[in-house]
């Protein structure tokens, strides 16, 4: 479940948008399309349980099994 409320600061962001820009890269995933979304999604919520940075959050989207 992602928690919207939580406000991100401008570092937050960085490293969220960096492993979902790299993520769909090596996967040649368009970002805008629903499996970009479930990837971002995905990323917010290991994001919240304690992957703050951009190395950490894409072991562990690499880890998830994502289909």
């Amino acid at each position: 479940m992602t928690v919207a409320a939580l406000p991100f600061q401008s570092d937050d962001v960085d490293v969220l948008a960096g492993a979902l820009y790299t993520w769909c890269a090596e996967r040649n995933i368009k970002l805008r399309s629903q499996q970009g979304l479930s990837i971002a999604s995905i990323a917010i919520d290991l994001y919240h349980a304690g992957h703050h940075t951009q190395d950490q959050l894409l072991v562990a989207l690499h880890d998830t099994e994502i289909h």
